[in-house]
C-alpha cells in the first residue's frame, strides 16, 4: 500500500511538472498559436482538467485497483496522495520558476508586501486553504458546459463566447514569476470562470422569476450581481398579473432572444461556436 502511495504521488508531481515544462516551451518552439489556445476556452479547460480535476480522480481508481485493501478506504488515501503530489509539483515549479527568473527575485513582489501585511504564516496558510475552491470552480464550470447551453435551444436565453471569458493572461505581465504568477493565475481562470456563471444566471433568474425579494437588504446586496432587481422585477408586494406584465415587457415573444431585462446580448455566436 505504502509503495503505491509513493507511486501515485510522485507519478503525479512528475506528470503535472511535465505537463507545466510543455507549456512553457511551446513558444520557444515556434507553437505560438497553440499556446495562445491553450490560455483560453476551451483549450485552457483541458489544462485546468489535467492539472486540478484528473489526479483527483487517478489517484483513487489507480490506488482501488492496485491494492487489496477496503476499497473505499484505498480510493482515500490515494485521493489524499495525488493531492501530496499536487502539491509538491506546485512547490517544486515555484521554486524552478523563480530560480529561473531571479532577477525578479531582490524586486517588489506580491508575495511580500502581503507577508508584511499580514505574516507569512498567515499569508500561506489563507492562500493554500482556498484551495479548497477548485472544485467548486470546476463544478461550476461543467454546468457552464453541460447545464446552460440546453436552455439557450429550449428557451433562446443568449449564447456566449466562452473564451471572452474563461482566459488567462497575467503570465504576460513582467516582474510576476513562481508564487505570485501561480497565484494570480488561478484567481485570472477562476474570476473569468464565476462572471459567466453570474452573467448566465442574470438570465435564469430574471427569465424564470422575476420578482423582487421582500428583503430590502437582499435586494441591495444582489443588484450588485442581477442589476434587474431594481431594474424591472415586479414588486414584492405586487399580483401574479404584475408579475406576467414584467415579463411580457421585457422578452420579445417566440422568435426574439431571451436575455436579462438591462444588458443586451454581449456576443452572440453561432451554435457551433458557443465554447469557442
Amino acid at each position: 500500500m505504502i509503495l503505491t502511495l509513493l507511486i501515485v504521488s510522485g507519478g503525479t508531481a512528475t506528470a503535472l511538472l511535465l505537463a507545466a515544462g510543455l507549456l512553457h516551451i511551446l513558444g520557444v518552439i515556434g507553437l505560438r498559436n497553440l499556446a495562445d489556445w491553450f490560455t483560453r476556452a476551451p483549450g485552457l479547460d483541458v489544462w485546468i482538467f489535467y492539472f486540478t480535476v484528473a489526479p483527483l480522480l487517478a489517484g483513487p481508481i489507480v490506488t482501488a485497483q492496485a491494492t487489496d485493501a477496503n476499497p473505499w478506504l484505498a480510493s482515500l488515501l490515494g485521493l489524499a496522495a495525488a493531492i501530496v503530489g499536487q502539491s509538491v509539483a506546485l512547490i517544486v515549479w515555484t521554486k524552478l520558476h523563480e530560480f529561473a527568473n531571479r532577477k525578479h527575485l531582490q524586486g517588489p513582489r506580491l508575495v511580500s508586501q502581503i507577508n508584511t501585511a499580514v505574516g507569512p504564516f498567515r499569508n500561506h496558510l489563507a492562500v493554500w486553504w482556498t484551495a479548497w475552491a477548485v472544485p467548486i470552480f470546476a463544478m461550476a464550470r461543467l454546468g457552464q458546459y453541460f447545464v446552460y447551453p440546453p436552455l439557450t435551444w429550449w428557451v433562446r436565453l443568449p449564447k456566449y463566447r466562452t473564451a471572452e471569458w474563461v482566459n488567462v493572461s497575467r503570465h504576460k505581465f513582467e516582474g510576476l514569476v513562481g508564487h505570485d504568477l501561480i497565484w494570480c493565475l488561478y484567481c485570472d481562470w477562476m474570476t473569468g470562470v464565476w462572471s459567466l456563471g453570474t452573467e448566465m444566471l442574470r438570465n435564469v433568474e430574471s427569465f424564470w422569476c422575476p420578482i423582487r425579494f421582500r428583503s430590502d437588504k437582499k435586494c441591495e446586496n444582489c443588484a450588485i450581481d442581477f442589476p434587474d432587481v431594481n431594474g424591472g422585477w415586479a414588486p414584492e408586494d405586487g399580483t401574479m398579473a404584475d408579475v406576467v406584465k414584467a415579463h411580457a415587457d421585457h422578452y420579445p415573444g417566440p422568435n426574439g432572444e431571451n436575455s436579462w431585462f438591462g444588458h443586451p446580448v454581449r456576443l452572440t455566436v453561432n451554435d457551433n461556436e458557443i465554447d469557442g
